[in-house]
């Protein structure tokens, strides 16, 4: 079910990651309403991706390398939405090396994001929607790095909301749980895997990406006035076990 939301009309809008799953998700639910969409992706140009991404303005960026939000936020100019979307993960995060490539990723560059748009979105009163997961709430134990990244995250949306509220710029964090994307294609096609997996969701399913996607809408929208600095689980109820 999608829900109409003309207020994002003529708004500008960055959604990182938004190049497939989600994010794409996310991106294409703000084009559909009327705003004026940018994301980011680590290929060279949207051609690379089997997805769909026309009407969409397309930035090469590689948040592994530090020092590149100035520049992506001066290209997309200054933003009513920023939605930080892009994160990664690794099966070496017990290494020092492979624990900290993903916390660049997944922490540090969008604390740079938001410090690079601050001052369009304080001029516009925006919003930030951030993308933890449930591992903001439970401990992964094959993933550290993407578990504390994923925490910090939360605490990080907590301390801008605070910080920022006196200039009107809302900060808040979207947790999904259990989605369909590329990224669950493995634990998917496993089907007795799959049937414990969703043994643990009350509502004993997938959620969609278009689902998350709502939820970011609203968090975003001028519907969620008084709401700054939450997090919102969207997992079928898996954190209610």
């Amino acid at each position: 079910m999608t829900f109409s939301w003309p207020e994002f009309t003529g708004k500008r809008v960055l959604v990182t990651g938004g190049s497939q799953g989600i994010g794409l998700a996310t991106a294409r639910a703000f084009s559909a309403n009327g705003a004026e969409v940018a994301i980011t992706g680590t290929r060279a140009s949207p051609s690379d991706y089997a997805e769909d991404l026309s009407g969409l303005a397309y930035h090469q960026a590689d948040f592994s390398q530090p020092g590149i939000a100035p520049a992506l936020i001066a290209a997309t100019g200054p933003l009513d939405v920023l939605v930080n979307n892009a994160g990664t993960g690794s099966r070496d995060e017990y290494s020092p090396e492979g624990f900290r490539a993903v916390l660049e990723v997944n922490l540090a560059s969008v604390m740079d994001l938001c410090l690079a748009a601050h001052a369009g979105l304080r001029a516009r009163a925006g919003a930030i929607v951030n993308m933890g997961s449930l591992s903001s709430f439970l401990a992964l134990r094959e993933t550290p790095a993407y578990t504390a990244s994923k925490a910090g995250l939360l605490g990080l949306t907590r301390a801008l909301a605070d910080k920022w509220a006196p200039d009107r710029i809302r900060v808040n964090m979207v947790a999904p749980g259990f989605i369909r994307t590329r990224m669950t294609e493995m634990q998917r096609s496993d089907a007795d895997y799959e049937k414990r997996l969703l043994r643990a969701v009350p509502q004993r399913r997938w959620g969609e990406p278009e689902e998350v996607a709502q939820c970011v809408l609203f968090l975003a929208s001028p519907r969620a006035p008084y709401v700054t600095g939450q997090s919102l689980a969207i997992d079928g109820g898996l954190m209610l076990r």
